[in-house]
């Protein structure tokens, strides 16, 4: 093969993925529509690449094992494959997404560093993965501990920052009467148990350690940043662009403490159909109808591992890097994850996307849900799902 004919065979490829990639399917909003369903088992096999007997199975595993309310939705190719709802869930409830939240967060967070790359944050801010924490903190000071200087955002994206977390008996951020969650956050006093982040518990980018009290921090420091609140800056530039309507998210402090603030680390509230939503985004490398929502090199860098004390994390999100997490699921799978039943799978290279919100169980077989909707795939093909 003559170098010419490669470079023009390599620019073929690389037409025809962009054409693909440009003319991928996106569904309208829920009041518009919605997904695109199979609604026979034949439309599931042929348009939905996927077993409908196995599926079925799984359903009804599902159903008899674990009581509601929850809501499981599949979508494959952009097809909405299967859904199913544990009762009294519908398809318009909406859950909180408990920790899920967190992932969000992290896309705000890769939307405020492209930003930065642009000059585009008020007073030209240069903020990027190494910016001390506490430079957007002014609640921070003076600091409980004075190695709190060295806390980068790095630090706190990937769960390295030594402030403590469960492992220290600081799970979420349960405050005492009269106190303040991010009071507690910054080491100002003790969750009611009594357990503080006074103190670090270890040098930042030491020690993995899953912390809300770490995670906090990102609240503040975003609003001091962008001068916009979480939910504010989601929905105008993403939530509002890929059709997410039914959507709301907690707050977190005030009432004379330090605060409110959208809560970085839990109650972003949606259905499973608008979860899957984000989920499709990011399988489709932050692309939605034709626009770049999030950036993709912060897709390529938050999906895969940050650090090697924990490889299963990468920055907000957990991911599969090593095979660990998922071993029967590609190494480009990734996911958010909350508690009790909240979970956001995404496999980009199947171009597969699994949604599960609900409040019940606490135990609800993960180890077998995503293994099990990958088995009942019959079309292996790896392509993105085209308009139609």
């Amino acid at each position: 093969m003559t170098k010419r004919l490669a470079i023009c065979l390599l620019l073929a490829v690389v037409f025809v993925s962009s054409a693909l990639a440009q003319d991928a399917y996106v569904p309208p909003s829920e009041s518009a529509g919605g997904w695109r369903r199979c609604k026979t088992a034949e439309e599931v096999r042929s348009l939905g690449g996927m077993d409908p007997e196995k599926l079925g199975i799984l359903r009804e595993a599902q159903l008899a094992l674990f009581a509601g309310p929850w809501q499981i939705v599949i979508i494959h190719h952009g097809y909405l494959v299967a859904e199913w709802y544990g009762l009294p869930a519908m398809p318009t409830t909406t859950f909180d997404g408990w920790s899920s939240t967190k992932s969000s967060t992290g896309i705000a967070y890769g939307l405020l560093l492209e930003d930065s790359r642009n000059h585009k944050l008020p007073h030209d801010a240069q903020i990027n993965l190494d910016t001390p924490i506490y430079d957007y903190i002014p609640e921070g000071f003076p600091l409980s501990d004075p190695e709190k200087k060295k806390i980068k955002l790095r630090h706190i994206l990937s769960m390295t920052s030594g402030i403590a977390g469960e492992d220290h008996g600081l799970i979420g951020l349960a405050d005492t009467p009269g106190g303040g969650d991010y009071e507690i956050a910054l080491g100002r006093q003790p969750n009611r148990f009594g357990h503080s982040a006074e103190k670090l518990v270890a040098e930042p980018g030491t020690h993995w350690e899953y912390s809300d009290a770490g995670f906090a921090h990102l609240s503040l420091f975003f609003y001091h940043a962008t001068g916009r609140e979480l939910y504010d800056f989601m929905k105008e530039r993403v939530f509002d662009p890929i059709g997410i309507q039914n959507v709301g998210w907690d707050w977190q402090g005030g009432a004379g403490n330090i605060g409110p603030h959208n809560n970085a680390h839990s109650g972003l509230r949606f259905s499973a159909r608008d979860f899957a939503r984000l989920g499709y985004l990011m399988a489709h490398d932050g692309k939605w109808n034709d626009k770049q929502i999030v950036p993709h090199w912060w897709i390529e860098t938050a999906t895969k591992s940050s650090q090697q004390i924990n490889p299963t994390y990468g920055y907000t999100f957990w991911v599969n890097t090593d095979g660990v997490l998922w071993p029967s699921a590609p190494r480009d799978a990734f996911a958010f994850r909350g508690f009790t039943a909240s979970r956001l799978y995404v496999v980009p290279s199947m171009d597969l996307v699994v949604a599960r919100l609900g409040y019940a169980p606490q135990n609800w077989g993960e180890e077998s849900l995503l293994p099990a909707i990958i088995g009942a795939i019959t079309d292996r093909s790896s392509g993105k799902s085209e308009k139609k």
